[in-house]
Parts: C-alpha cells; structure tokens; sequence
C-alpha cells in the first residue's frame, strides 16, 4: 500500500478529537487510509447489511460492542448511528481518536456529521494520489502529460491492478450518478446533469459562466449553481475564489472552476492520449488544473483550509493563484519546459501591485526547479513536495 502524506494529520487530530472522519471523492483511498492508520482498531462497514440493521435497530448497544474504538466504512448509510455517537461523548469520558468515520456518498456523510458531530470531529479530505506520493513510491510517469491522462485515483495507479482507463472512468461516472447524485437531483433531470459534467469539464481553468451553462443545457441558472454545488460538495470540481484584497482596480467577481483529477478531466474531454493532449486546445487548462489539485492536496493533507483564490483585473492582469498560508504565494502556471524569466511576467506585476512581501512562483514542466531573480521556478515533479516555508 502507497503511504499517504494525511496519515501524520489523521493520527494528529486522533489526539485531540473522539470522532475522526475521513471524506473525500470516491475511490481515492479514504477506508484504505484508515486501516492502515489504525491497524489495531476493529473494522466494520455498513455495506454488510446485518450489520447496518443491527447497528439501525439499536445503535447505542451496537457501538458498545466496540470498547475500544472502531472504524466504521459506509457510516452514512446509518444515521442513527450519528445522533448515538453525540450521546456517548457527551456522555462518557473523553477518549480521542476511539471512532473513525468513512463513508464514499459525501453529501449524507457531511450531513450527519454538521448535525450532530459538531465540534467533535477532526476532518480529513482526502482527495487522490500526490505527485509526491507517487513519485515516493517510483511510481510517477516520466513525463506531466502521460500523468495527466492517466489521472492520480489509486486503483488506475496500482500495479497489482490492470484496470484500462477508459473503462474504469466510464464505471466512475456511472457509479456517481446512480449512487450520488440521484438523490439530489430531480431524477428527469439525470440526462441533463451528465451533459452538464461534460459540459464542466471546458470550463476547468476558466471563470464559471452560469448563464452560458444554463443556455447550452437547457435548464434554469438556479439549477446550474446547485448542480455546480453538488459536484464541488462530492469532489469532482473545486471552486476557486476570486482574490479580494483592495488594489484599487476592478477585480473579478466570479470563481475559477476546477477539476479535483487531471485524469478525469480529460477523460471527460475525450483526450485520450498524450499526443492528442500536446496538440489540444486545452492543454494549458489541464496542466493548470493539475497545478491546482496539487495546491488543494498539500493543504487537505494537513487537515487545513486550501485558501487559495486567484487574481484577475480589469487590466488584464491574471495570476492563477493566490496562495495565503503562513506566507504569501503568487502561482503561476505554464506548460513550457525551458524556466524562461517571461514566465514570470504576471507573478512580478502583481508584486509590484502588492507593495509587500508576496513570494513568486512559476511552476513549469520542465526537470529542474530553481531560483531566477528571486522568483522560484518549480518543477512539475516537484509540486507536491516543494518547500513552502511553514506553509
């Protein structure tokens, strides 16, 4: 099994919190994580469904029968169990880190959790695969674009597994339409919705347009936005905010959209080759949805808040991210493989716009990450695992 980076961040809140709670996209490793964290714990999924009826009938003796702690996989399919759990901790004396919660239908999971779990539960979301993680592991393809197409889910990067790409994506969608999103969705709507996932995927890299989403679909902007909503909610897209800091300009007002997984992206795209990608026309937005996610998962790896935005000005000026953690970051991407200073151009404007210290950084495709007149150059290889300086 690929070590995860979230396992230091899971066993950290298991110190502190009774209750932990690992969420995230299906398939990207979250029960996997949790047995391998807790090795000693019993382990026990609601899929089996003696177990989810005893656990319903009674959910108070059920977690009694575990004195030591438990992880519990598919704990959304009990919501009893939710309500039982908020008793005995309110109840008992304060034992951290004794249950472990997983669950692949986000939207029920988090539900019962801001229900009753508040304030007594640490969050981890896991999302996939890192490019550390897996070059970690010896396991990252020489080159971004073949590990763009291929995508970073744990069973398409497992070499015990043979699944083909194309197949397995195809079943992920179908998966998450028939068990996620059906329930959230008016079901004479299901058509529509797939379309509009599609329809997602040429916006990754770009400002969300509602009205134009809503035109091609045929469907209302109010739906659009909730739709939009329940694909950010299940980590299929991210939502990245416009920077709001008062520079004196007119700044956009609308988010960036996207995709969590490069791989899925162009699946849905219909790349199905780094050849077709290098000559695609958005090429560009699947390295910089690739540089994202990266982003995304070193701070979910911590257990923290992504606090990323990005900048865009009535000038034309456009950094793709902004990142505010400890210290200040200015991101930009560009899929060029030679570190050339013009690369920069956009990251030392804003600088200059800031008039503070905000660190610059170009991440690019090629080998070798470094330094030029004080803006960092960073290799793809090394966008999981580059030193952000207490971050």
């Amino acid at each position: 099994m690929i070590p995860r980076q979230a396992s230091d961040s899971v066993k950290r809140l298991a110190q502190q919190f009774p209750v932990i709670a690992i969420t995230g996209p299906r398939q990207s490793g979250k029960t996997t994580l949790a047995r391998m964290v807790f090795p000693e714990k019993r382990y026990v999924s609601f899929d089996d469904r003696r177990l989810r009826e005893l656990a319903k009938e009674n959910p108070l003796d059920f977690l009694g029968a575990f004195p030591d702690g438990v992880i519990i996989d598919e704990a959304q399919k009990v919501p009893e169990l939710f309500d039982a759990l908020k008793l005995i901790i309110d109840n008992g004396a304060h034992f951290p880190g004794k249950y472990i919660l997983t669950g692949s239908s986000q939207f029920r999971l988090r539900e019962n959790i801001s229900d009753s779990l508040a304030g007594r539960v640490g969050l981890v979301k896991l999302l996939p695969f890192s490019i550390n993680e897996l070059k970690t592991e010896k396991l990252l393809p020489d080159s971004p674009y073949d590990l763009a197409i291929r995508g970073m889910y744990p069973p398409l990067n497992d070499p015990q597994k043979h699944f083909l790409r194309d197949d397995w994506y195809e079943n992920y969608i179908n998966t998450y339409l028939d068990l996620d999103v059906k329930d959230q969705i008016n079901p004479t709507n299901l058509m529509s919705f797939r379309k509009f996932v599609r329809m997602c995927a040429v916006y990754s890299g770009q400002i969300l347009n509602y009205e134009e989403i809503s035109r091609d679909i045929g469907v209302s902007g109010v739906t659009i936005k909730s739709w939009v909503s329940i694909l950010e909610a299940s980590y299929i897209i991210h939502l990245l905010e416009p920077d709001t800091n008062n520079l004196g300009k007119s700044l956009a007002k609308t988010p960036k959209l996207y995709f969590v997984d490069p791989g899925l992206l162009c699946y849905l795209l219909r790349i199905d080759s780094k050849e077709e990608l290098l000559l695609h026309s958005k090429k560009g937005a699947v390295i910089e949805t690739l540089a994202v996610s990266e982003l995304l998962k070193l701070r979910y790896n911590m257990a923290k808040r992504s606090e990323l935005t990005y900048y865009r000005d009535s000038s034309g000026l456009e950094v793709d991210a902004i990142a505010d953690w400890k210290k200040q970051f200015a991101i930009e991407v560009k899929s060029n493989m030679a570190s050339e200073k013009k690369l920069s151009a956009g990251v030392r404007k804003y600088q200059t716009l800031r008039g503070e210290n905000v660190n610059g950084c170009v991440f690019y495709l090629g080998d070798l990450s470094c330094s030029i007149d004080g803006i960092q150059y960073v290799s793809w290889k090394d966008w999981g695992d580059f030193d952000w300086k207490e971050v």
